[in-house]
């Protein structure tokens, strides 16, 4: 059974920077592409950014130029780097797996319980 467990978020003041982990366990192949996603209070959950196996990323627009994601396939551990945070990128953070690289939550299989990020201004 493949578990995602994320962390890392907190409290940061707008401009500020955080970055979001997100471990595997369970046997998820490196192959798998691996999203970040977020969720904010009466909202649908929204894509952030995936990176596949081979390295390729995509962002959604709203976090381009400010937001990274990487992910050491050593270590079964995902990130992202948030920097110039704003407060309209205040949500729960969620990491997922899955075969497909897409940008619609049914593309993954696997969700971890996410982390909150909030940011003041």
């Amino acid at each position: 059974q493949v578990q995602l467990v994320e962390s890392g978020g907190g409290f940061v003041q707008a401009g500020g920077s955080l970055r979001l982990s997100c471990a595997a366990s369970g046997g998820a192949p490196n192959s798998y592409t691996m999203g970040w996603f977020r969720q904010a209070p009466g909202k649908e959950r929204e894509f952030v950014a995936f990176i596949t196996g081979r390295g390729t990323t995509r962002y959604a627009d709203s976090v381009k130029g400010r937001f990274t994601v990487s992910r050491d396939n050593a270590k079964n551990t995902l990130y992202l780097q948030m920097n110039s945070l704003k407060p309209e990128d205040t949500a729960h953070y969620y990491c997922a797996a899955g075969p497909k690289s897409g940008a619609t939550t049914p593309d993954y299989y696997y969700w971890g319980q996410g982390t909150q990020v909030t940011v003041s201004s």
